[in-house]
């Protein structure tokens, strides 16, 4: 077993596992953070989608030896830590637009819908349907409509 240190969430963490575990089971199984979910653990499904260094990322496809000590790791429960409030506005437009059905999928669209906001602003410009077309999480209960529309609205917002 190898000793592993990053900041999670904004707090600095050890784990003592297997150099070739995948990020994702270091953070549900070692770290008890269950926000990012398994879905494929192949990279296509993204419902395990969270932040590195601010952009989007799927842990189920890191192994925890890729991860340095100076890499900032962000998982939905995170997210409102980064504006300081109960909720981050993308979250707050999931709310209003009534995205979730089952749910699942939903941490992970938001971190994604964050990270392309994040890009797009960085940028200098509003968010577009091109844009919107990248994202390209899955949602078993087809709610995508209402993923675009929160998008916009969270994007207004942040």
């Amino acid at each position: 077993m190898s000793t592993h240190t990053f900041k999670l969430n904004g707090e600095k963490v050890t784990v003592e596992v297997e150099d070739d575990v995948r990020l994702l089971w270091v953070l549900r199984d070692v770290l008890k953070v269950t926000g990012p979910k398994y879905g494929c653990g192949i990279n296509v499904c993204k419902a395990c989608t969270s932040h590195i260094n601010g952009k989007a990322f799927n842990p189920c496809s890191v192994q925890v030896k890729d991860i340095q000590a100076d890499d900032e790791i962000t998982t939905i429960e995170g997210l409102p830590g980064e504006v300081g409030k109960d909720l981050h506005p993308m979250q707050e437009a999931w709310l209003e637009e009534d995205v979730a059905q089952c749910g699942y999928c939903q941490p992970g669209q938001i971190m994604a819908a964050v990270a392309l906001v994040n890009k797009v602003k960085a940028e200098g410009r509003a968010i577009n349907d091109d844009d919107l077309d990248t994202i390209r999480n899955v949602c078993r209960c087809g709610t995508y409509v209402r993923i675009r529309k929160a998008i916009r609205a969270g994007a207004a917002k942040m």
